[in-house]
């Protein structure tokens, strides 16, 4: 088993209870029980939604979060989410509050990159997209962080050029991509592509499995449906094999969301979640 390669457990995974896109996404298991489980398994990468820092936040400070992750050698964190933070009026006021919250963390906390995108393919031209990102990513560098864009069928970038048109158009050294092997298999994009994206700055990679077809519509199955690695058709080892061979040394997300993981106890999802992205990788 590869000894080199260091795991984050992204938030979704070890959320618990925590239901996507309702008002209940904060997760239901502690954090600091969420850190300890993650870090005696061998994760050294954590993941926080931005509804769950809120929720975190009314019992702990980010002083006394930061020393949870210290005193369990979380060495690389990420938050997400912010959304319609390239559009105008009452929306960019409500992402500019979440973009507040997860910045500010991200500074108190030393947070390796923020997660950005879109969920609902808003028409938006390049030029406005990626000067909203370039603000954005000097927004992130002043509170010592990155900024990844999350590429996804949901969004109008839903390509490998479309992203990075997007990243080099922005022209930000801090700004990069986040390649999640869910999205790739969905928008059926080649891995050799991806992984010749991977020379060109990929700053954070997720991976998981899943089904190519499906009986329920798409975003159904991002939500409920996805699998562990290995538990699936997305042959994750020849994902991972093809970004490795392209000088990908990051850390390694593994985002799951899954009805049914939902329902497990805190130590049985991340035991699992270690060992079966940990047999992805060559030994």
């Amino acid at each position: 088993m590869a000894t080199s390669i260091e795991l984050l457990a992204s938030y979704w995974t070890l959320g618990g209870g925590a239901q996507p896109h309702t008002d209940r996404e904060f997760s239901t298991f502690d954090f600091k029980d969420r850190v300890e489980a993650a870090a005696r398994v061998g994760f050294k990468g954590f993941g926080i939604w931005h509804a769950d820092l809120a929720y975190v936040l009314k019992k702990r400070s980010l002083k006394e979060m930061k020393k949870i992750l210290d005193d369990n050698g979380i060495r690389h964190l990420e938050l997400e989410f912010i959304n319609d933070w390239f559009l105008d009026g009452e929306k960019k006021k409500a992402s500019d509050k979440t973009r507040k919250l997860l910045l500010d963390a991200a500074q108190a906390l030393g947070a390796r990159h923020v997660k950005v995108g879109d969920f609902f393919r808003t028409e938006c031209p390049m030029p406005k997209m990626a000067a909203a990102y370039a603000d954005l990513c000097r927004d992130a560098a002043r509170h010592g962080t990155r900024i990844v864009y999350e590429m996804m069928p949901f969004s109008t970038i839903d390509s490998v050029e479309k992203v990075l048109q997007l990243i080099e158009t922005a022209g930000e050294s801090n700004g990069g991509v986040c390649f999640d092997l869910w999205h790739i298999a969905k928008l059926k994009i080649p891995y050799e592509k991806v992984a010749r994206a991977a020379a060109k700055g990929v700053v954070a990679v997720e991976i998981n499995d899943g089904t190519h077809e499906i009986p329920w519509e798409l975003h159904e199955d991002t939500i409920n449906h996805r699998r562990f690695c290995g538990e699936g058709e997305f042959q994750p080892k020849r994902f991972v094999e093809g970004l490795l061979k392209a000088g990908y040394s990051g850390p390694w997300g593994i985002e799951v969301l899954n009805q049914e993981a939902r329902s497990w106890p805190l130590e049985k999802v991340v035991s699992h979640a270690f060992r079966t992205t940990m047999a992805q990788f060559p030994g």
